[in-house]
């Protein structure tokens, strides 16, 4: 019979992202709403690991639903990978009488969670909170709608500059792995091409398809670059080389970085993150553990985190159809 849950702790880890802490409120409200007890565990499992907690009251958490970041700070912790860094997150957590945790970040938090439970069969339940929306198991993870909302803004007013000077702007934006947010921002966007991880262009057809939109009569160009894409070793040797093989174009290279990951998070972010957060304490007050909570085909749904984090969110075979046709 699984112990009763009294007290639930609530961390985020990794890389910030917009709406996380509206997962926190939602968190700590329905911990509230069930006469539960919630603690804050600053700077992730680093935190856990030296103690580092706050307890949270339903008005601790007001006026946060509309900021960016994370109220409970994020960072990566090496010390957690060892034995004697879980050993010491543990004895923390069971000093506090912590009885469960809600994990909220991508697969290095889950996987963190996942080794934690095994060893000590503490109940984990993980949120998505990633702006690269490439956590399996869910259609869209916290954060990810504010980062396209950001890119296409971005985008909107490099098109003004671009237009004004007759250049073509290679966008680089985040995705180191996978191209979920150049895919869907570069449509968003209109842009003339779009590069991603899991698409190999190729430098050939790159350049036939540049020259194919001066031959149309286009003076400017946006070109959508994943981090992650293969074509160059980085956006500004693919620039330099466009240049250098298109002497009609003047090149310019923008890259995005951080500015992605902050703001004020979405209304679809808010209520996203609060559906899940409501969820996750929900499952741990049903003696559920070891699960993500996730938003597939517009309903709260669980995967193992295992799957989580071994699955692979595979991009939209669709919208890369669409995006070939329009852009042009």
């Amino acid at each position: 019979m699984s112990k009763k849950i009294k007290k639930i702790g609530v961390m985020t880890s990794g890389g910030d992202a917009p709406g996380m802490n509206a997962a926190i409120r939602a968190i700590v409200r329905a911990c509230s709403y069930y006469n539960v007890e919630c603690v804050g565990i600053y700077r992730g499992y680093q935190g856990m690991i030296e103690g580092d907690f706050v307890k949270l009251t339903a008005r601790s958490v007001h006026n946060i639903i509309n900021k960016g970041g994370t109220i409970l700070k994020s960072a990566r912790s090496k010390e957690f990978r060892t034995k004697e860094g879980r050993a010491k997150a543990y004895k923390n957590l069971t000093a506090a009488n912590i009885d469960a945790l809600v994990l909220i970040g991508g697969d290095g938090t889950f996987t963190g969670g996942m080794v934690f439970n095994s060893e000590y069969n503490f109940p984990c339940i993980g949120i998505p909170g990633t702006i690269d929306n490439d956590i399996f198991g869910t259609n869209y993870t916290v954060g990810y709608d504010t980062a396209l909302n950001t890119v296409v803004e971005a985008i909107d007013k490099i098109r003004d500059t671009a237009s004004s000077h007759n250049r073509l702007f290679f966008v680089e934006v985040m995705g180191r792995d996978a191209g979920f947010i150049a895919l869907n921002a570069g449509v968003g966007a209109g842009a003339e091409e779009i590069l991603i991880p899991e698409e190999d262009l190729g430098l050939d057809r790159l350049l036939e398809s540049l020259k194919r939109s001066k031959r149309s009569g286009k003076s400017s160009s946006i070109v959508v670059v994943a981090e992650g894409d293969k074509i160059g070793k980085n956006v500004f040797e693919l620039a330099n080389y466009v240049e250098e093989n298109l002497q009609q174009y003047e090149v310019r290279v923008s890259v995005l970085g951080h500015m992605q990951r902050g703001g004020s998070p979405s209304c679809f972010d808010r209520v996203l993150a609060s559906r899940l957060g409501v969820k996750a304490v929900e499952l741990l007050l049903d003696g559920e553990k070891n699960l993500m909570v996730g938003f597939i085909n517009n309903k709260v749904d669980t995967t193992d985190l295992e799957k989580a984090v071994k699955g692979h969110h595979t991009i939209n075979k669709e919208l890369l159809r669409v995006s070939d046709i329009i852009t042009m």
